[in-house]
């Protein structure tokens, strides 16, 4: 084998292995999302109202449990009750990582990727590699609305 040839095989085994070492890169980056909120298994919820944008109706108070919340994954906003008549929101994009959190559940807002977890009342971190709270966000309460301000 010429020397022309043994260069030319080194460098089409360099790119095959960079090529799949850039491949899993990607892999592992998108099961760890971002902080657009892609790839971190927020459920979508069906919105109530037109337009996802500041001023459009989230959902009705009552659709809001209390000790618990939702994940309005277009919006990324998650709006909690952590007491009757009390309505808080933060941002549904965890601190950690930028996954998208999932669920609230016993007064905790979860996050899928990492196992993180923050208060539903205060959007504090309260397990998990997170160590910075959830951002609040704005909502108005108004006639049985919640609206994303």
């Amino acid at each position: 084998m010429s020397a022309a040839q043994e260069r030319r095989n080194l460098l089409e085994r360099r790119t095959v292995v960079l090529a799949v070492g850039a491949a899993g890169a990607a892999a592992a980056l998108t099961a760890c999302g971002g902080p657009d909120g892609s790839g971190g298994g927020a459920e979508s919820v069906e919105q109530p109202g037109s337009g996802g944008g500041s001023g459009a109706v989230l959902a009705r108070t009552a659709d809001i449990p209390e000790g618990g919340g939702v994940v309005f994954a277009a919006q990324k906003v998650v709006v909690t009750q952590p007491r009757a008549g009390e309505f808080k929101a933060f941002s549904s994009t965890c601190t950690h990582q930028g996954c998208a959190v999932k669920e609230v559940t016993g007064g905790a807002i979860t996050c899928p990727c990492h196992n993180s977890a923050f208060d539903a009342a205060t959007g504090d971190p309260t397990a998990g590699p997170a160590t910075r709270p959830l951002p609040a966000r704005e909502i108005t309460v108004e006639g049985g609305s919640i609206t994303l301000a």
